[in-house]
């Protein structure tokens, strides 16, 4: 009876995966389908597109544009290059944006406030609707899968408005990069600030360290420390596929590189693009006498070790002749939307708490020439984002003539406080007491001694100006743009 009962259990499961395999098999063909029908429609747009404009198009998805972070340099700086290039006078430039409430007109003089960058002929601004959907405060919970997906949306949002020939991500939105790749049947190529999940993330969270992306109660908590190491790697797994779809990736720095060649796995396509900075600007202007830092306010830039290390500072000066009078703090950064503004006045609070308020100044959104004198006032450049993936900011400082302490990882200590020709360039630091016993070191350092580490630094940032940026850049892209039919 048992044997008889377990030949109808099999029966029946039989007869239950069967239907399941066929109506599978099924729904795949109905998907594939769909998905050719999607791709041959897109096509036939980009074919009346090119009919009608009478050349190829680049597109760049950069839904923050107007924001005037160093992500939005390296975006005017390359459509600046492509504009100027001799070979496509006749090819038109697109730019995917979700910022709202501006037209294009007022989204490029911020460029050249900001930048101190004109484009030399128009661009086209397409203005997505649904930015929402990569916005972090839109998913409390699973962040960055909700981000991934919302931008997924958002690209084929893009897709269906403007089809190019060429999809250039440059602000990191992988997961687009397949959706305009296989669907939209464009050539593809991203520049990579810094990878959406890494290593080191995956370290924070095994060895149950708090930070702004690792709340208190998940690192406290070893069961759901395991389960978010678990979703960590299988994102990774992810975001690897989908970056691996790209023709050509450029990375902005060498730990920037080391990550994605180990996520991406794509060594033969990546290579490193250093993100221009306009050097020549600062390096034309005398120098005089503060504490300056430059960076959006952002949880992950760590404005609080700032406050905290300059009190500490402050208490080592005293009241006496040089100490606390004669020390400022200048916070200068963009506020992206109302989450930065309330960190803003969170960090004013702290002032107030620590009794340093009258020290400490906010400059927010300031444009270029500001920026410039601010600099070139400053006797120390500060900077506290760990694993910052390059950082911008700091190779300012440096050609303006600030001497820079920076924090000891990421870009600052792979790529930019780097000895140059056997000399010192800058400080590093990681902890509130380094950080300010080296600005303790640096103030009391002989005027000769600054302008020595001052002339070095100056002279090491040549290497991230426009125009290299615009010669790796040429070199890194040129075997998409030369493919392009015009």
């Amino acid at each position: 009876s048992s044997s008889v009962l377990c030949v109808l259990l099999l029966r029946l499961l039989w007869s239950l995966v069967v239907p399941c395999a066929y109506l599978s098999l099924l729904l795949t063909l109905v998907l594939l389908l769909l998905l050719l029908g999607l791709r041959v429609w897109l096509h036939g747009r980009r074919k009346a597109r090119r009919a009608r404009d009478g050349g190829p198009a680049v597109a760049f998805f950069h839904p923050y544009c107007n924001a005037g972070g160093g992500g939005e340099r390296v975006l005017w700086c390359s459509l600046r290059f492509y504009l100027l290039a001799p070979d496509t006078p006749g090819d038109s430039f697109v730019v995917y944006t979700g910022d709202q409430g501006v037209t294009g007109e007022q989204i490029l003089e911020g460029a050249r406030q900001r930048f101190n960058i004109t484009l030399p002929r128009p661009v086209t601004f397409i203005f997505l609707r649904h930015q929402v959907l990569v916005e972090a405060a839109s998913y409390p919970h699973f962040t960055l899968l909700g981000q991934s997906a919302g931008s997924m949306f958002l690209g084929w949002e893009a897709l269906t408005a403007f089809v190019p020939d060429l999809y250039v991500d440059s602000m990191g939105y992988a997961f687009t990069l397949p959706i305009f790749r296989y669907l939209g049947g464009c050539r593809v190529a991203s520049y990579v600030h810094y990878p959406t999940v890494s290593t080191d993330m995956l370290s924070v969270v095994r060895e149950r360290n708090p930070r702004f992306n690792n709340s208190d109660f998940i690192s406290r908590n070893p069961v759901l420390s395991a389960m978010k190491v678990v979703y960590y790697c299988c994102f990774a797994l992810l975001y690897g596929l989908a970056g691996s779809c790209s023709d050509v990736i450029m990375v902005n720095s060498t730990w920037t590189l080391g990550h994605i060649l180990a996520l991406w796995r794509s060594p033969g396509r990546t290579s490193v693009v250093y993100p221009p900075c306009d050097v020549r600007a600062f390096l034309d202007v005398p120098k005089c006498h503060s504490v300056v830092s430059v960076g959006q306010f952002r949880p992950e830039k760590d404005h609080q070790l700032q406050i905290r290390a300059f009190r500490k500072l402050l208490d080592r000066k005293g009241d006496g002749p040089g100490g606390r009078e004669s020390l400022r703090l200048v916070l200068i950064g963009g506020c992206r939307n109302q989450e930065d503004e309330d960190r803003v006045l969170m960090l004013r609070g702290l002032c107030q708490e620590l009794g340093v308020a009258d020290r400490v100044d906010f400059k927010l959104n300031i444009p270029f020439e500001e920026l410039k004198r601010e600099l070139v006032d400053a006797t120390i450049g500060l900077h506290t984002m760990w694993n910052e993936h390059f950082g911008i900011g700091v190779v300012e400082c440096m050609a303006a003539g600030t001497i820079v302490l920076a924090h000891k990882s990421g870009g600052p200590k792979l790529d930019i406080v780097v000895p140059h020709e056997g000399r010192q360039t800058g400080f590093l630091a990681d902890s509130e007491d380094s950080y300010a016993a080296a600005m303790e070191s640096i103030l009391a350092l002989s005027p000769w001694a600054r302008l020595e580490i001052r002339r070095s630094a100056r002279d090491s940032v040549s290497r991230f100006s426009d125009q290299e940026f615009e010669a790796c850049f040429l070199s890194a892209t040129e075997s998409l743009m030369s493919k392009l039919e015009r």
